[in-house]
């Protein structure tokens, strides 16, 4: 049954300034913003724009009040939510962040949509009307005892905007709403964002590389220029999207915005594919699971997928819609999942004498024949700098250290070298996950959404580097939901359409409880 529809009300729209406004982060030697001067009226709708590292998210953060009180970083100048510094404004402002994880706080998606709204004593009967309705509004249609630990990333998304809109908050902060999302979701979350600034009149400030899935959301472009390397920072662009994209859009795409319709040049392969190259990995009916079955009840796959062959040379992409299992698979393919059911073996190419289960490899045969990029970046750093992180793989091997200068050069990662890891903003943690597997220079690379919170001109270096790989004879297999992304490597594509239970019916694929392995969740 339907929930009855909310009133039309929420808390009053939010009136943010910033005069002379900047951040510096503890540890860093550069403002991640610095000198912004801005104001947004009550019920605006922003789209703020910038290349990585401009501080987009800092912002975001700062007006959220959750940068903390680090003694050691540097504010300037004044930030402002009507009138009044942020830090005596909580619970003005909803925050959806970039890391899905990071705004999971409690075990059953019910409660968690509950959490934010019962903290601020909205009464219970009215919560109660909101969780439902805001898990519809956003595509999450679950029972609300539902494991929020049993979410793919992209639904976690959906999860963290659902409790984000059933707050009702005057001021609306997303952070890369859309980055992990099926092409189906995008499209979801976005109307439902549209609907609850109709129903509420909030004020909106959001966060999205790509411009053309919000135009016909917001009436206002605000682009800031980074701050730092010898530049002033602020606000580089502002205006009415039509304006500022018809006055600027060469500037804009040199920054590297995606202005619609812009897909940057990325390097071609000089090496054609060969059909006779060596197979690293094969699987045949492979069930794949994180969850752990119980005593005469076997797991439940989240996929079932009759073929997987990882070519050297060669690029798989995975796709589907969120919750398919595509993360689960990669994972499995990894080694670092054990399959529900089938067969996975590395090839002796790739296995060169650990023997052909994956999972059974050690530590250091690992890293240096498979090397996974996981969805959230946070989830691989083991070090206190950057450098360090990237020194880290070829320490274990044994191995040099001259080509880390180069990779921190060729993700513009060179200026963070002694930054500490989780200081960086999400697109640039993202290129520091890419590059710490590299330096380890394993054969088959294993990425999830490697292009998340990319501008235009650092997806570019990212996909021309994997296209160098590819034609150095390293397999890539890339979760991902960019159809531009999987277009720059080529290669072969493997979709998961189909939701576990209709897979294993579909396939007519028999997994028997003797053969299912109890996996870690």
């Amino acid at each position: 049954m339907a929930s009855a529809p909310l009133p039309k009300a929420g808390a009053a729209p939010a009136r943010i300034t910033a005069r002379g406004w900047g951040w510096q982060h503890s540890g860093r030697s550069a403002h991640a913003v610095q000198g912004l001067d801005l104001a947004i009226e009550p019920g605006e709708r922003v789209l703020l724009l910038g290349p990585s590292g401009a501080g987009k998210s800092t912002l975001l953060h700062a007006l959220a009040g959750v940068l903390g009180q680090d003694e050691d970083a540097n504010e300037t100048g004044e930030l402002l939510i009507d009138g009044r510094p942020v830090s005596e404004s909580r619970g003005r402002a909803g925050l959806m962040q970039q890391d899905p994880d990071a705004q999971v706080v409690l075990s059953r998606i019910g409660d968690d949509v509950a959490f934010g709204a019962e903290n601020l004593a909205v009464p219970r009967e009215e919560i109660w009307r909101r969780v439902p309705e805001a898990l519809e509004s956003v595509g999450l249609t679950l029972p609300l005892d539902h494991p929020s630990s049993a979410l793919s990333g992209g639904q976690k998304q959906r999860l963290g905007l659902a409790g984000m809109l059933a707050m009702r908050p005057g001021l609306l902060l997303l952070d890369e709403p859309t980055a992990n999302l099926d092409p189906a979701g995008v499209v979801e979350v976005r109307d439902a964002v549209r609907r609850s600034l109709d129903d509420t009149g909030a004020t909106l400030v959001v966060v999205e590389h790509r411009v053309s899935v919000w135009l016909d959301v917001v009436d206002r472009i605000i682009v800031l220029a980074p701050a730092g390397l010898g530049q002033p920072g602020g606000v580089l662009f502002d205006g009415p999207p039509a304006t500022v994209l018809a006055q600027s859009r060469e500037l804009l795409a040199g920054a590297g915005i995606w202005v619609p319709g812009f897909v940057p040049a990325v390097r071609p392969r000089t090496a054609t594919p060969d059909a006779g190259a060596h197979l690293l990995l094969e699987a045949q009916a492979l069930a794949v699971s994180r969850t752990r079955g119980r005593k005469r009840r076997p797991v439940v796959p989240a996929a079932v997928v009759p073929q997987v062959q990882v070519v050297a040379g060669q690029a798989l992409s995975v796709t589907g819609p969120n919750g398919a299992g595509k993360s689960t698979l990669a994972l499995t393919l990894a080694g670092l999942l054990a399959p529900a059911g089938g067969r996975l073996s590395a090839l002796p190419e790739l296995a060169r004498g650990a023997g052909a289960d994956p999972l059974k490899w050690r530590g250091k045969q690992l890293i240096s024949r498979i090397g996974t990029v996981f969805q959230e970046p946070e989830h691989q750093f083991v070090a206190g700098t950057v450098r360090d992180e990237l020194l880290f793989g070829p320490r274990i091997l044994g191995r040099g250290e001259e080509q880390v200068d180069g990779l921190l050069a060729r993700l513009r990662l060179e200026h963070l070298a002694e930054a500490n890891p989780f200081t960086l903003s999400g697109g640039e943690k993202r290129r520091l996950s890419v590059a710490t597997v590299l330096a380890a220079s394993p054969q088959v690379l294993v990425l999830d959404e490697p292009t998340f919170g990319q501008d235009a001109n650092t997806w570019a270096e990212l996909a021309s580097l994997l296209t160098e790989l590819l034609d150095a004879g390293t397999a890539v297999v890339s979760v991902t939901h960019d159809a531009a992304f999987s277009a720059a490597l080529g290669g072969a594509r493997l979709d998961l359409g189909t939701p576990a239970c209709a897979a294993v019916e579909m396939l007519g694929i028999d997994v028997p409880a003797d053969r299912i392995k109890a996996v870690r969740s």
